[in-house]
């Protein structure tokens, strides 16, 4: 039986709440996105409060599997990045509780948003297309709303181009109008020019009904031509003159079954029915062509006539030299035939042209259908590869609020968009099988959601910076330098007269480490791969001096406190072979470009070793001063 515990129910409150925020946030964003691709188009048309509110909607609708995916990944880096701050992570683990245990009631959620988003992309988005687009295309054709400018010419109405120099917007009265009416051509155009006007619309709104006082109109009387300098025309003066001009301005929906191809506007069961279809087409197609073009090329017979005396019938133009017949025409006859060939060939590559053409659209649209089922699947399964991406790096980074979360939430997405639309552009374009291309985001991203939920359970820090600048440091041969201070509560005092006997022990086995080893002269390349085993001296020698440095340290003395800071930190593995497994050192040696940088390195570690004996030595000199006269 499943028990629901507190804690799962602390754990998803938490989440949900963030989530609905979240969810909202991200919804308005991609609206604002895809409103403004096309605002240039929309404003200005004098659209009702119902259609804007019908196309907010189903953009809304449309919008929200894409949503739910960057939802979910900043929702879940928020919630267990503040369970991290305020130590809250820290205590479910203290009290013996693993993060999958955590996660696991918000994951059977997640799984509930992944059917959510299958069902409104399967369901309800293709129907919300369908209406979204078919909405879109009748708000693109409608006319532009009726208000004219001053000062600029307006050409909003179909043929013409309207000039206003004043317009009384108490009354409407237009002042100073010019009126280029193109409806005859632009080279025939009818000019009007009037002290006043007025522009007014007819009932049915699909009528612009013009009134103008005290003008005049020229009009060509025959068209014009470039050649001809002196064009009649006819000018007519008037006190008053009313024109009719068509504008529908009504808001017509085109049909929606402009949208019954998109593959968009289907779920997975027409995608897949129109695939086959399409893909049974294409293949009869493809066949038609097949036979079509081996009558054409292989055809078996010819007919041949010669100015009447000479015709064959029925001919094989193997058995023939074509070269030769072509040959004995005449002039007039060779370029006869030569303009007949170049006519069919013509004919024939316009022919394949367009055939070639039919084929790769079929070939286009059954490629779009295949990338849309898929998408189907792979967007929905983008929210629990977001979570097991979320949740495990907020647990890791600690850090909650809207700051930290939302960059790493808005450079986690960049990347999923990048990969995600390379792959489909790469299977849309048929680069790609269309399942390798829409699962590519999946197949990278899936595999980084395991290690990082991995590595947050095992409480790794491998987001800790600390932790890569000191592998860096370690590589390059970089070390830190030794820092003691002073302790505020000391328990027991140093034994100064043991540590005089032990600091020249140390300078003795440092002497004897040197000579023995010959750190300064280089070292034997194939034998530095061979050796099998680790220098224990110097990790004896090591182990020593740190111990001789910890009993110092309890000194009340701030003088032999600074002088323990000379002592070096020794990296005790730098200056032998480069790795613990044998054969792996072996394989360094033998590739050569390889080995030489390891070689060079080691060598460099075993100078350097050098001097830090050296070091150890001084020290232990300086310090031994110290006790005698001081202490």
């Amino acid at each position: 039986m499943l028990r629901i515990r507190r804690l799962d129910l602390f754990v998803v409150k938490s989440f949900l709440l963030l989530f609905l925020g979240t969810f909202l946030i991200c919804l308005f964003i991609f609206m604002m996105q895809f409103l403004w691709r096309y605002v240039d188009e929309l404003v200005g048309k004098g659209l009702e409060m119902q259609v804007l509110a019908q196309f907010f909607f189903y953009s809304a609708v449309t919008l929200v599997p894409a949503s739910l995916p960057l939802a979910v990944l900043l929702a879940s880096l928020i919630t267990f990045g503040n369970f991290g701050e305020r130590y809250e992570l820290l205590a479910m683990k203290a009290a013996g509780i693993s993060l999958l245990k955590i996660m696991r009631p918000l994951v059977f959620f997640v799984l509930l948003l992944c059917c959510t988003s299958f069902f409104f992309q399967n369901v309800i988005g293709p129907k919300a297309e369908v209406k979204l687009w078919t909405l879109l295309i009748s708000m693109k054709q409608k006319s532009p709303e009726l208000d004219i400018p001053e000062g600029v010419f307006y050409n909003e109405i179909n043929g013409y181009h309207l000039y206003v120099k004043k317009k009384d917007r108490e009354t409407g009265m237009l002042y100073n109008v010019m009126i280029y009416n193109f409806s005859d051509g632009f080279e025939n155009a009818h000019i009007i020019v009037a002290d006043s006007g007025k522009l007014e619309m007819t009932a049915d709104k699909e009528h612009l009904y013009l009134h103008l006082y005290s003008g005049e109109m020229f009009e060509n009387l025959r068209a014009q031509n470039s050649g001809v300098q002196n064009v009649p025309y006819r000018r007519e003066s008037f006190k008053e003159k009313h024109t009719i001009i068509e504008f529908n301005s009504q808001f017509n929906m085109v049909d929606a079954s402009i949208m019954s191809n998109q593959s968009r506007s289907k779920n997975m069961k027409m995608l897949q029915a129109s695939i086959d279809s399409m893909t049974l087409l294409n293949d009869s197609i493809g066949k038609a062509y097949y036979k079509e073009a081996s009558i054409r090329v292989y055809s078996p017979s010819v007919h041949l006539t010669k100015q009447d005396t000479l015709k064959i019938t029925s001919a094989n133009l193997g058995d023939y030299n074509v070269d030769s017949l072509f040959n004995s025409s005449t002039l007039t006859e060779k370029q006869r035939l030569l303009g007949s060939v170049v006519s069919s060939v013509g004919n024939l590559a316009s022919d394949w042209k367009f055939k070639s053409m039919n084929v790769a659209q079929n070939d286009h649209n059954i490629r779009r259908h295949k990338t849309e089922w898929h998408n189907k699947i792979t967007l929905s399964l983008a929210c629990l590869i977001f979570f097991f991406i979320g949740a495990p790096l907020g647990a890791i980074i600690r850090r909650g609020g809207l700051g930290m979360p939302v960059v790493v939430s808005v450079l986690i997405f960049i990347v999923y968009y990048i990969i995600n639309n390379t792959g489909y552009k790469m299977a849309r374009d048929g680069n790609w099988i269309a399942w390798m291309g829409m699962w590519l985001s999946t197949a990278v991203l899936a595999p980084l959601g395991a290690f990082l939920t991995y590595k947050s359970n095992k409480d790794s820090v491998v987001l800790n910076a600390d932790a890569y600048l000191g592998w860096v440091k370690s590589v390059l041969g970089i070390r830190n330098m030794r820092h003691l201070f002073k302790k505020e509560v000391i328990i027991i005092d140093p034994d100064y007269n043991k540590l005089l006997i032990e600091l020249t022990e140390l300078s003795a086995a440092c002497k004897d480490y040197a000579k023995k080893h010959r750190l300064n002269k280089a070292p034997n390349y194939f034998r530095l791969w061979m050796v099998n085993k680790s220098d224990e001296d110097i990790v004896l020698l090591n182990d020593k001096m740190e111990a001789l440095i910890e009993e110092m340290s309890n000194s009340k003395s701030i003088t032999l406190l600074n002088a323990l800071n000379n002592y070096p930190l020794i990296a005790v593995h730098a200056h032998v072979r480069p790795f613990n497994i044998y054969w792996l050192s072996i394989l360094a040696g033998i590739f050569v470009p390889l080995g030489l940088f390891f070689y060079f390195r080691i060598w460099a570690f075993r100078v350097r070793l050098q001097r830090d004996l050296d070091r150890i030595i001084e020290t232990n000199r300086e310090i031994t001063t110290i006790i005698e006269t001081k202490l």
